[in-house]
């Protein structure tokens, strides 16, 4: 990606608390409460010992969980910096360059959502992105780096510690900027769901919680592509940009995790949807930039 160096910033866009803790001390899990029962306590122990291997949390793969605040956590992370580290110096801060390119993306994003909701006759109230390291405190309670970037309805705001952009580039293998635009871009896709009134109408649909769950996901994943089709338009993606946010949604697939959790996918326990889905979904938001295609949860739409 290239930003004019001056690029407009939305400085109430981000809020910066890396190393300052959560207000009410040290988080639990990442706040999902599972319910396993009959052989669940072996897979929970499967699961956590992928966790560990591949560094990252494989938790929601499980299903059966509530979010203890109606959080929308992407599926991996990590565990961050320790929690009492000092609170950052901007005059010393080792991810400057990624807190600017960050700041820059945000106000990028909710700029082209401001602009596709008065295309649509609508009024777009902006997100704020908090950067955290380890554990923070939020409107759906006390949360964990280990649960990787999410998003919080009651409060608005989506969260990511920066030690999460090296699972998805070593790790998980999706490197380059693009890729971590597409995370901030997804997230903030959970916030338009929000204030459209999908998370209210979600609540009313009688269908299976899991497929709930990813056709939530896929749809943040569309609108993320929404945004980078007007990116796209106003030339500030690079020559494989797309491709990093395609490879980057083929890295978090549901199956994908599965499997190398030493788990046989099982489409039943998806949170977020498989590979292949979520591919078809960010490039069906690339493709239009209309909010009106990212419907998922339309009678008959295939998944």
């Amino acid at each position: 990606m290239k930003y004019d160096d001056n690029a407009r910033i939305e400085q109430s866009d981000v809020e910066d608390i890396r190393g300052a803790g959560p207000a009410r001390g040290r988080a639990g899990g990442g706040g999902a409460a599972l319910k396993l029962g009959g052989g669940g306590a072996a897979i929970a122990i499967i699961v956590a010992l992928a966790s560990q291997l591949f560094g990252v949390n494989l938790s929601g793969l499980l299903g059966g969980g509530d979010s203890s605040g109606g959080g929308s956590p992407s599926q991996v992370g990590n565990t961050g910096p320790a929690n009492n580290a000092p609170p950052i110096d901007p005059k010393n801060d080792p991810d400057a360059a990624l807190k600017l390119f960050v700041q820059r993306t945000m106000t990028d994003i909710q700029d082209t959502y401001t602009k596709v909701f008065q295309q649509n006759n609508l009024t777009y109230e902006r997100a704020k992105l908090v950067i955290f390291t380890d554990a923070v405190d939020t409107g759906c309670g006390l949360s964990s780096a280990e649960i990787g970037p999410f998003y919080c309805p009651p409060d608005k705001k989506a969260y990511i510690d920066f030690s999460f952009y090296q699972v998805l580039s070593k790790r998980l293998g999706a490197p380059g900027d693009f890729a971590q635009a597409y995370v901030l871009a997804h997230e903030v896709g959970h916030h338009l769901q929000n204030i459209l009134g999908v998370e209210e109408k979600v609540r009313r649909i009688n269908k299976p919680k899991n497929l709930l769950s990813v056709m939530q996901e896929l749809q943040a994943d569309c609108y993320a592509g929404v945004w980078g089709f007007y990116a796209k338009q106003r030339g500030i993606l690079e020559i494989g940009d797309i491709e990093e946010a395609i490879v980057a949604a083929q890295s978090i697939g549901d199956d994908r995790l599965q499997k190398q959790a030493g788990i046989n996918p099982n489409a039943e326990t998806f949170t977020h949807g498989s590979s292949a889905q979520r591919v078809k979904w960010v490039k069906t938001g690339l493709a239009s930039g209309r909010l009106q295609d990212c419907d998922t949860f339309a009678p008959g739409v295939s998944l």
